[in-house]
Protein backbone atom coordinates (compact mmCIF):
# COMPACT_ATOMS: atom_id res chain seq x y z
CA UNK A 1 0.00 0.00 0.00
CA UNK A 2 1.10 2.95 -0.70
CA UNK A 3 0.17 6.81 -1.42
CA UNK A 4 -3.06 8.39 -0.98
CA UNK A 5 -4.85 4.93 0.52
CA UNK A 6 -1.96 4.49 3.09
CA UNK A 7 -1.74 8.04 4.07
CA UNK A 8 -5.52 7.89 4.66
CA UNK A 9 -5.22 4.50 6.65
CA UNK A 10 -2.52 6.28 9.18
CA UNK A 11 -4.72 9.35 9.10
CA UNK A 12 -7.56 6.63 10.51
CA UNK A 13 -5.49 4.87 12.90
CA UNK A 14 -4.09 8.35 14.30
CA UNK A 15 -8.08 9.66 14.61
CA UNK A 16 -9.35 6.46 16.25
CA UNK A 17 -6.20 7.21 19.18
CA UNK A 18 -7.04 10.49 19.64
CA UNK A 19 -3.55 11.28 17.74
CA UNK A 20 -4.44 12.71 14.32
CA UNK A 21 -3.29 16.76 15.59
CA UNK A 22 0.24 14.73 16.40
CA UNK A 23 0.58 13.63 12.68
CA UNK A 24 3.84 14.07 11.51
CA UNK A 25 5.16 14.78 15.28
CA UNK A 26 8.53 13.42 16.23
CA UNK A 27 8.46 10.81 19.12
CA UNK A 28 10.55 12.65 20.52
CA UNK A 29 8.30 15.58 21.73
CA UNK A 30 5.23 13.13 22.70
CA UNK A 31 4.77 12.01 26.33
CA UNK A 32 5.13 8.28 27.15
CA UNK A 33 1.37 7.86 27.03
CA UNK A 34 0.80 9.70 23.64
CA UNK A 35 4.05 7.55 22.30
CA UNK A 36 2.05 4.39 23.39
CA UNK A 37 -0.95 5.22 21.24
CA UNK A 38 1.15 6.43 18.31
CA UNK A 39 2.13 2.80 18.55
CA UNK A 40 -0.99 0.94 19.24
CA UNK A 41 -2.07 3.55 15.84
CA UNK A 42 1.18 1.80 13.92
CA UNK A 43 -0.97 -1.52 14.50
CA UNK A 44 -4.14 -0.28 14.03
CA UNK A 45 -3.33 1.12 10.59
CA UNK A 46 -2.73 -2.47 9.70
CA UNK A 47 -6.19 -3.19 9.93
CA UNK A 48 -5.41 -6.06 12.78
CA UNK A 49 -8.21 -8.68 13.13
CA UNK A 50 -6.77 -9.69 16.51
CA UNK A 51 -5.03 -6.74 18.75
CA UNK A 52 -2.31 -8.52 21.03
CA UNK A 53 -1.27 -6.62 23.84
CA UNK A 54 1.47 -7.25 26.51
CA UNK A 55 1.28 -5.44 29.86
CA UNK A 56 -0.33 -2.25 28.05
CA UNK A 57 -0.67 0.29 31.12
CA UNK A 58 2.73 -0.59 31.96
CA UNK A 59 5.07 3.36 32.88
CA UNK A 60 2.10 4.79 32.60
CA UNK A 61 0.80 7.56 34.49
CA UNK A 62 -2.82 7.56 35.65
CA UNK A 63 -4.06 10.07 33.18
CA UNK A 64 -2.26 8.34 30.46
CA UNK A 65 -3.03 4.82 31.93
CA UNK A 66 -7.17 6.33 31.81
CA UNK A 67 -6.82 7.41 28.23
CA UNK A 68 -5.30 4.38 26.86
CA UNK A 69 -8.13 2.40 28.07
CA UNK A 70 -10.82 4.82 26.53
CA UNK A 71 -9.15 3.93 23.29
CA UNK A 72 -8.83 0.47 23.99
CA UNK A 73 -12.63 0.17 24.92
CA UNK A 74 -13.91 2.20 21.70
CA UNK A 75 -11.83 -0.42 18.99
CA UNK A 76 -13.22 -2.96 17.09
CA UNK A 77 -10.39 -6.03 16.78
CA UNK A 78 -10.73 -8.79 19.04
CA UNK A 79 -8.21 -8.13 22.11
CA UNK A 80 -5.74 -10.54 23.93
CA UNK A 81 -4.32 -8.63 26.97
CA UNK A 82 -1.50 -10.19 28.74
CA UNK A 83 -1.26 -8.20 32.76
CA UNK A 84 -0.25 -8.38 36.24
CA UNK A 85 -2.63 -5.09 36.42
CA UNK A 86 -5.80 -6.55 37.80
CA UNK A 87 -8.00 -3.50 37.73
CA UNK A 88 -6.80 -2.50 34.38
CA UNK A 89 -8.08 -6.00 33.47
CA UNK A 90 -11.15 -5.66 34.97
CA UNK A 91 -11.67 -2.10 33.37
CA UNK A 92 -10.97 -3.74 29.59
CA UNK A 93 -11.95 -7.56 29.67
CA UNK A 94 -15.01 -9.21 30.69
CA UNK A 95 -13.45 -12.22 30.91
CA UNK A 96 -9.68 -13.62 31.87
CA UNK A 97 -7.67 -16.63 31.46
CA UNK A 98 -5.57 -17.02 34.45
CA UNK A 99 -1.79 -19.15 33.55
CA UNK A 100 0.24 -20.32 36.18
CA UNK A 101 2.90 -22.03 35.12
CA UNK A 102 2.06 -22.33 31.47
CA UNK A 103 -0.95 -23.71 32.74
CA UNK A 104 -4.84 -22.16 32.38
CA UNK A 105 -5.92 -22.35 36.38
CA UNK A 106 -8.91 -20.45 35.68
CA UNK A 107 -11.14 -18.90 32.93
CA UNK A 108 -14.06 -16.81 34.11
CA UNK A 109 -16.08 -13.47 33.99
CA UNK A 110 -12.76 -11.12 35.40
CA UNK A 111 -15.06 -10.12 38.46
CA UNK A 112 -15.59 -12.68 39.39
CA UNK A 113 -12.20 -14.69 39.40
CA UNK A 114 -10.59 -10.76 41.03
CA UNK A 115 -13.36 -11.95 43.50
CA UNK A 116 -11.97 -15.13 44.62
CA UNK A 117 -9.56 -14.55 47.06
CA UNK A 118 -8.25 -17.96 47.29
CA UNK A 119 -7.43 -18.41 43.73
CA UNK A 120 -5.39 -15.07 43.54
CA UNK A 121 -3.71 -15.78 46.34
CA UNK A 122 -2.97 -19.81 45.70
CA UNK A 123 -1.46 -18.19 41.99
CA UNK A 124 0.35 -15.39 43.72
CA UNK A 125 -2.04 -12.72 42.01
CA UNK A 126 -2.94 -9.38 44.62
CA UNK A 127 -5.03 -6.74 44.31
CA UNK A 128 -3.46 -3.64 44.96
CA UNK A 129 -3.84 -1.85 48.55
CA UNK A 130 -7.21 -0.14 48.94
CA UNK A 131 -9.07 -1.75 45.82
CA UNK A 132 -12.33 -3.08 46.39
CA UNK A 133 -15.00 -4.91 43.93
CA UNK A 134 -18.20 -2.86 43.51
CA UNK A 135 -20.86 -4.57 42.12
Amino acid sequence: MTGEALRARVDAALAAVGMAEHHGRSPLHLSGGQRRRVALATVLACEPEILVLDEPSSNLDPVARRELAEVLLRLDPTMLMVTHDLPYALQLCPRSVVLDEGEVVADAPTREILGDRALLKAHRLELPYGFTLTP
